[in-house]
């Protein structure tokens, strides 16, 4: 299958600026590739402003991003691969999405292990443990959280308060 990180930026771009708001990429670049000014990053990574006031023939591909910006006023072609943007989200309310690795996914549960309805094991719960000789095992059930709020809406503890502004913070 091909990448999803492409469309999901591409569509996450597309909200942020339908909203009015400034679209603005979290970049690795340590990643091969990656063509930034090296002035602007900072412990391997940078902060890009997509906004289409600050950029000039953007293009986000399905393998590059690459558009013109002014870094210090001087202009700058960028180029930036897919893989190495590590989050897209607005400047004004930190709102977006932390991009998922998008390494492949080894089959999990092999096929002898398919029900009758023809759902794989893992669909229904179970997965294989590596080194296990593919031995099924149950996987722990999901619970409430405590004092979270119930989709339809009654309250197990005390109301909270809706944050205000929004952020990303780099967990390492």
């Amino acid at each position: 299958m091909t990448s999803h990180r492409p469309y999901l930026l591409r569509a996450l771009y597309e909200w942020i600026a339908d909203n009015g708001m400034t679209p603005h990429l979290l970049v690795d670049a340590t990643r091969a590739g990656v063509q930034v000014p090296q002035h602007a990053v900072q412990e391997g990574r940078i902060v890009l402003n997509v906004a289409q006031r600050a950029v000039t023939q953007l293009e986000m591909g399905n393998e590059l991003i690459r558009f013109s910006a002014r870094f210090g006023g001087v202009s700058q072609a960028v180029a930036v691969p897919v893989e190495a943007v590590l989050a897209i989200y607005s400047r004004e309310t930190g709102q977006g999405m932390a991009l998922p690795d998008d390494s492949p996914v080894p089959d999990a549960v092999p096929e002898e292990h398919e029900g009758d309805s023809g759902e794989a094991g893992v669909e229904a719960g179970i997965d294989a443990v590596p080194g296990d000789a593919g031995e099924p095992v149950a996987t722990p059930p999901l619970s409430a959280v405590p004092g979270a709020q119930s989709p339809d809406g009654d309250d197990d503890g005390p109301p909270s308060t809706p944050r205000r502004t929004g952020h990303l913070r780099i967990v390492k």
